[in-house]
């Protein structure tokens, strides 16, 4: 979902009450192959007056609807649950809707930036698929075989345990295109196809942990990680991403999951 070029309707009218307010300067890289700049990317600057518990999608917002209604970005639930909003923000990956503009330095001006290694469309708007791709292959759903079962399938809060970290996964791709070996080589997996693999991997309710193992036991796979855990910090949601991508790795060799 990207962003619509109208304001909620009074919101110019607003009372912010107590609640300080400051100017910011947001530093954007542009996009539009349909524009005078053709196919080069090109930055441009927008001040906007913020108060404090604004965020940087607030920012995005002001200048959308008060400055400039080309400007395009995605959206969707601004709390930072659907993913889609992940963009560089002063040189990292981060959720516009859960960072706050005065925790990133709003002296200086803040710079924001689609996410790097996936194709841009326009503006901070990135085609997904390549990442998707990824995602589907590793089959990401339940494999189990024989009839259905007539009641739920029981686990226990251990086996829940052994997994539950990596259920937190929103596909917002922050951790995939954090990772220098993705910005290299578009054919890698990538750290968040293979957090999916290990959610499902280490189910005790699923039979398909060797299909999906031997599908990442391949050059652009979980051989290509280099640990240098630029995914972990990248993640919005706390996930423990290195270590997921080492227990697959270890689950390989092994075969204990």
């Amino acid at each position: 979902m990207t962003a619509t070029l109208e304001a909620p309707a009074g919101s110019e009218k607003t009372e912010v009450g107590a609640v300080p307010s400051f100017e910011v300067t947001i530093k954007l890289r542009r996009y539009n192959p349909e524009s005078e700049h053709g196919d080069d990317a090109y930055w441009e600057e927008y001040t906007v007056l913020a108060h404090g518990t604004d965020r940087v999608l607030d920012a995005l917002h002001k200048i959308k609807w008060e400055h400039d209604g080309s400007l395009t970005f995605r959206r969707s639930c601004a709390h930072g649950i659907c993913g889609s909003d992940a963009m560089r923000i002063n040189g990292r990956n981060r959720l516009a809707c859960k960072t706050l503009l005065k925790d990133v330095n709003p002296d200086k001006p803040i710079t924001v930036e689609p996410i790097k290694g996936l194709p841009v469309i326009k503006d901070l708007v990135v085609d997904m698929e390549p990442f998707f791709a990824s995602y589907r292959e590793i089959m990401p759903f339940l494999i189990t075989s024989g009839n259905e079962p007539s009641k739920e399938r029981l686990q226990s809060a251990e086996q829940r345990e052994r997994f539950d970290d990596t259920t937190k996964c929103i596909l917002c791709a922050a951790c995939t295109s954090s990772c220098p070996v993705f910005w290299t080589d578009g054919q890698y997996f990538g750290p968040a196809a293979i957090v999916n693999a290990h959610r499902f991997i280490f189910d005790s309710r699923d039979e398909g942990a060797t299909q999906r193992l031997e599908i990442l036991n391949d050059k652009e796979g979980v051989w290509r990680c280099r640990t240098t855990f630029n995914c972990t910090e990248a993640c919005p949601r706390g996930i423990e991403v290195t270590k997921a991508i080492q227990e697959v790795k270890r689950a390989m060799i092994t075969r204990a999951f």
